[in-house]
């Protein structure tokens, strides 16, 4: 009995050792940590909110809610384009931004987001997933102290809202022009006046007049910040801005202190959040520009001359920039030749494919 007893009493405290040991051992690999994100956008253009808003869920439901993100849209932690800096000093653990707002710190910022005749929607993940993107975009965050990961795309976007009809290069001169990142300097090059205003901004100065013309994404977010209503002529293509990525940024001190199934969970959230904004504009374009239209938009192509004169300068910038920015030309050789690599492919099946389907339905319709 008493060797019973004692058989008894070591085996629960074999099971009641092991339970004391396994505890702190699963706590210590699942911590509960919180954290704070702050965006560049708020609830007034859902799919670029709404993707931050499916990221943090995502990491907090995957694990059992010991890591939860809070997010803030712009403005109450800091202002909308104060994303970089305030990750970069923890002053939030990360953060939603485009990286071409950061133009006046480096222009090298722009290739993590649109540059002029870049590439489209699905190139741009292919550089950065399969090429030297992701490599060449981590080398150039280091020293802001940041490690970004791309957090979905808008695809090619329109080429804004202007009060009046632009026939011709000529029309350029003079407009003051909402835009953002490389274009800006690319069209001040052709008399446009640049101004970089925050997206909850832009209505305001459009309709006092302060602004001659906007561009901002397309049809989804356009409609719901009302341009129309003020500048009728909406054109199109966004040569600046042949697909738009919008980065997650996270501190590189916070990351690190993370166990490896969350660095893992920031990765993965980050793209299946991201993937679904690419499916949320793609899914939603088209009705919004129908309504747009609708209401009194009038949609117009540019002009030949506008396409190749901007072509031609954003060439010349890039040489400019190439000849004193070392970074840059190290990034901008590599994604240029990807680039001219990939478009022909494109051309061949995608681009032929796209302009025989589109004429074919209108000549349906027809008939």
């Amino acid at each position: 009995m008493q060797r019973r007893s004692f058989l008894k009493k070591a085996g629960l405290g074999a099971v009641a050792g092991s339970a004391a040991v396994a505890a702190p051992v699963f706590a210590q690999s699942n911590p509960k940590i919180s954290w704070k994100m702050t965006s560049t956008y708020g609830p007034s253009l859902p799919p670029l909110y709404t993707t931050a808003q499916t990221f943090c869920k995502m990491v907090e439901e995957a694990s059992d809610g010991n890591f939860s993100i809070r997010l803030y849209p712009a403005g109450e932690i800091v202002p909308g384009f104060g994303v970089m800096d305030a990750v970069g000093n923890r002053t939030v653990e990360c953060g939603q931004t485009a990286s071409y707002y950061y133009y006046g710190k480096d222009p090298s910022f722009c290739f993590d987001t649109a540059v002029p005749f870049g590439l489209n929607a699905r190139q741009m993940y292919s550089w950065m997933y399969e090429g030297d993107g992701m490599k060449l975009m981590r080398e150039l965050f280091a020293p802001r102290n940041i490690i970004n990961f791309p957090l979905g795309n808008t695809g090619t976007q329109m080429g804004g809202w202007y009060r009046k009809e632009i026939k011709s290069v000529a029309d350029l001169q003079g407009l003051k022009m909402r835009t953002a990142g490389f274009a800006g300097e690319v069209l001040s090059r052709m008399g446009v006046v640049p101004q970089q205003i925050p997206p909850g901004d832009i209505y305001p100065s459009l309709e006092k007049g302060t602004l001659d013309a906007v561009e901002f994404v397309g049809p989804v977010d356009d409609e719901k910040l009302g341009f129309q209503k003020v500048a009728k002529y909406y054109y199109y293509p966004g040569w600046w801005e042949g697909s738009a990525q919008v980065s997650l940024y996270v501190n590189d001190e916070a990351y690190n202190s993370l166990p490896k199934q969350y660095q893992s969970l920031i990765e993965i959230a980050s793209r299946a959040a991201g993937g679904k904004m690419i499916g949320d504009y793609d899914a939603n374009n088209p009705a919004a520009l129908r309504r747009l239209i609708g209401s009194g938009a009038v949609l117009k192509a540019f002009p030949r001359d506008v396409m190749d004169a901007s072509f031609a300068a954003s060439n010349e910038l890039y040489k400019e920039f190439c000849a004193k920015n070392e970074m840059f030309k190290k990034i901008h050789d590599n994604y240029m030749e990807f680039r001219d690599n990939i478009v022909p492919w494109f051309r061949v099946a995608e681009g032929s494919y796209d302009n025989y389907l589109g004429l074919a339905l209108a000549n349906q319709k027809k008939s």
